[in-house]
């Protein structure tokens, strides 16, 4: 295995888990933000508040959004597992 395939495997494995954790990370950060706000207007400081929300999102787009991460993850394994014969 060269550099360059090693720097390559690593290049496509970070934009695979970017892509595959983005949809989940950016609902959770939505979120946040939108109960972030509303703490701030409405001067209420519960910490269950904030947290609650974001679980309830999280569980509900791992449930919505598990498949095609797992497929998606699956592909990627798959296409590298692949490619082992020919690094030689």
């Amino acid at each position: 295995m060269t550099q360059g395939q090693a720097i390559d495997m690593l290049n496509r494995l970070l934009w695979e888990a970017m892509v595959t954790a983005g949809p989940l990370l950016g609902a959770v950060l939505l979120v946040g933000l939108l109960i972030s706000v509303l703490q701030a207007t409405t001067q209420l400081q519960e910490m269950t508040l904030s947290y609650v929300p974001k679980m309830l999102v999280a569980a509900l787009m791992l449930i919505f959004l598990g498949p095609w991460m797992i497929g998606r993850m699956m592909q990627f394994a798959i296409t590298l597992i692949r490619t082992i014969p020919s690094l030689g």
